[in-house]
C-alpha cells in the first residue's frame, strides 16, 4: 500500500467510526410494539442524560403510545402540499440540523411524498447515519419480506 492509499485507507476508517448506529425494532405485524418500545426507551436515554429527539413517530391514535411521547422532545414535521392535501413527512433537513445524539425514525418502510430529498424512509435514515447521528427504528417483517429480491 502506497502513501496515498494508507492515507486514505485512515480517512476512510475515521468516516465509518463517525458513522452513526442503527437500531432496529422488528415486528411480525402492526401493534405488537415496536413504537411504544422505542419511546419507552427515548425515555430511558432522556432520563440518563442521552441527547435524544423524536423524528418520527406513528402512533395510529393508540393512547398509550401517544401518552409516551410526553416529555420526550419532538422534532416538527415538515408540512407539505401534495396533489390538494397538506400532508406532514419527517423533517429530514430539520434533524440534520439539529443533530441529536439519537433520533427515534418509525416506520422504516414508508415511501415519501414526491418531491422529497429521498424515495424512501430507509434512504433519510442511511443519511442520518452518514451525517453521525444515531438511528432507532422500526420496520414490521412483511416490509422486509417485500423486497426480498432486493436484499
Amino acid at each position: 500500500m502506497d502513501r496515498e492509499e494508507s492515507v486514505q485507507h485512515f480517512l476512510d476508517l475515521i468516516k465509518k467510526s463517525r458513522r452513526g448506529k442503527f437500531k432496529i425494532y422488528i415486528g411480525m405485524i402492526a401493534g405488537v410494539g415496536k413504537s411504544y418500545r422505542m419511546l419507552q426507551e427515548a425515555h430511558d436515554l432522556l432520563d440518563n442524560g442521552v441527547d435524544v429527539e423524536i423524528g418520527y413517530v406513528e402512533t395510529h391514535g393508540r393512547a398509550g403510545t401517544e401518552a409516551l411521547l410526553e416529555g420526550l422532545p419532538v422534532i416538527p414535521r415538515r408540512k407539505i402540499f401534495y396533489k390538494g392535501k397538506e400532508l406532514e413527512e419527517m423533517d429530514l433537513e430539520a434533524i440534520i440540523r439539529i443533530h441529536s445524539e439519537i433520533v427515534i425514525v418509525d416506520e422504516l418502510a414508508h415511501t415519501n411524498v414526491e418531491g422529497s430529498r429521498n424515495e424512501k424512509r430507509w434512504q433519510d435514515v442511511m443519511d442520518l447515519l452518514d451525517e453521525g447521528i444515531n438511528v432507532i427504528s422500526a420496520v414490521n417483517i412483511q416490509h422486509i419480506e417485500s423486497i426480498n429480491e432486493e436484499v
